[in-house]
């Protein structure tokens, strides 16, 4: 996709565009930002510019390099990812790939490498990138995307330079997803304020499915409040059933107290993301005071960080739901 038609992120395009004009582009970058907001969009189009024969500090599109690039059989650009049924990035991908950057360009230009989610590297592979960053091979570009530096070793992290990617604003991609989508201005609003300016959660052909997936948590996490104390033992054995279905809901509890603290301390609902159970935030926004919904919110954090780690799941959505109904 041509710089032109990415959506948002002007200031991190303008200084990748600057750098491409001066031939000034750093060895290596590292892309940080929240899922689905368009680092890895922004890593292909810089990449495309780079390669591109039609256009200068751009790219056409649709040239055989574009379409190679787009396609992932480009000569010189390689994408590293999970591979299947893996859990890590390895040190043997790693080690393939600091070999494939030390190749000459086949085109004439540069190598190319993007570790996406480079957060995935076990430590070995840190290690093994590290070696290849200290003495980084001429004429090659890497880019490490990651929705988190947690857990990237500090010195990798520093022989990169940084570019943080925010979350769109929900009016943008409300506005793609009429454009694009041809979705009605209603859902679209909501999916846009649903996702927190993700665009590709936006986009996600999951994300109608949590629509209804989450207004089931909501009415659940308010029969909570309450005291429900027969109801937070079977959610918590339902979701610990998978450790995505865990992370799925911890994001959305994120933001579910996001909205009842804004609900609570405005008495607004202009800015709150979870527009479908609006009468059901404005509910919970009368049980709890600001301290409250801080300490929930901590331990929401707290349990999703345990999990991520992996933690035992029954046990983070058990300790995290007693703290919900009030018997911690």
């Amino acid at each position: 996709m041509p710089f032109s038609e990415i959506v948002g992120h002007q200031k991190q395009l303008a200084t990748l565009r600057r750098a491409l004009e001066k031939d000034r582009l750093h060895h290596a970058y590292f892309f940080l930002g929240p899922e689905g907001v368009g680092k890895r969009t922004v890593a292909l189009s810089l990449t495309m510019a780079i390669q591109c024969r039609e256009r200068d500090y751009d790219s056409c599109g649709r040239c055989a390099s574009c379409d190679r690039i787009q396609g992932g059989n480009h000569p010189d650009v390689r994408v590293v990812g999970l591979l299947e049924r893996k859990k890590e990035i390895s040190i043997e991908q790693v080690r393939e790939l600091g070999r494939e950057l030390n190749y000459k360009a086949f085109t004439g230009r540069k190598k190319i490498a993007i570790v996406d989610p480079a957060s995935l590297m076990n430590f070995s592979a840190q290690n093994a990138l590290l070696k290849t960053l200290e003495e980084p091979p001429k004429d090659s570009l890497l880019i490490l995307v990651a929705a988190s530096a947690g857990g990237l070793l500090p010195t990798l992290l520093s022989r990169c330079l940084r570019l943080s990617f925010s979350p769109l604003p929900a009016e943008v991609v409300a506005s793609f997803l009429v454009a694009q989508k041809g979705m009605k201005r209603q859902e679209a609003g909501l999916l846009a304020a649903m996702t927190m300016g993700s665009l590709g959660r936006a986009v996600s052909p999951e994300t109608q499915e949590l629509v209804e997936r989450t207004k089931v948590w909501a009415e659940k996490m308010g029969s909570l409040a309450l005291g429900d104390c027969r109801g937070w033992m079977t959610l918590a054995e339902e979701l610990a059933s998978a450790r995505e279905d865990s992370l799925k809901f911890f994001e959305w509890v994120k933001g579910w107290y996001r909205d009842i603290l804004i609900f609570r301390v405005t008495e607004s609902s202009r800015e709150i993301s979870n527009l479908a159970v609006e009468r059901n935030i404005e509910r919970q926004a009368n049980l709890y005071t600001q301290e409250r919904l801080l300490f929930l919110l901590s331990q929401a954090l707290q349990a999703e960080a345990d999990i991520r780690r992996n933690f035992n799941r029954r046990m983070a959505l058990e300790n995290f739901f007693a703290h919900v109904v009030g018997l911690r």
